[in-house]
């Protein structure tokens, strides 16, 4: 299943737009979180927002994940390991109040399991090859473990 989310303060019609166009000529299911959007998608199973427990429902049952360039989607889908597909709400389009969300793709890009779509015939690719993308390694790094092991031997 693939689980698309615009997040819970602005709407993004344009990303629910262009999955709900993939859904209709794919055989995948597709569940969204679409916000406060005016456009209602016709091919997906969509909610307007998903309460806590329902949303990490979803995201664990997802096979790969498409949202906005938000932190908290971005954070979850790697925590759980899924293959995260980013595209970015735009300024120009009246999208959100600057273009942060450029600069947070930015961020992530080169990340294992973290795509970045900048626009729909990127994003369309990406979704059209799903089940090939490689999922992220998670939050663990050797940097990481090698933090670990040095604290711990302090104590």
């Amino acid at each position: 299943m693939i689980f698309v989310t615009v997040g819970t303060q602005l709407p993004f019609d344009r990303l629910i737009q262009i999955v709900d166009e993939f859904s209709e000529t794919s055989n995948v299911e597709v569940k969204g979180q679409i916000g406060l959007g005016a456009y209602q998608p016709k091919n997906i199973d969509w909610k307007r927002f998903y309460d806590p427990d329902e949303l990490d429902r979803a995201f664990d049952e997802s096979t790969v994940l498409v949202s906005h360039a938000g932190m908290g989607s971005i954070i979850n889908g790697i925590r759980l390991r899924k293959p995260i597909i980013l595209f970015p709400r735009l300024s120009s389009l009246g999208e959100h109040r600057n273009d942060h969300q450029l600069d947070t793709l930015e961020s992530f890009n080169g990340v294992e399991g973290v795509y970045i779509a900048k626009n729909k015939k990127e994003l369309l690719a990406y979704l059209n090859s799903y089940s090939s993308l490689s999922p992220p390694i998670g939050l663990k790094s050797p940097e990481r473990d090698e933090l670990c092991k040095y604290i711990m031997a302090q104590v």
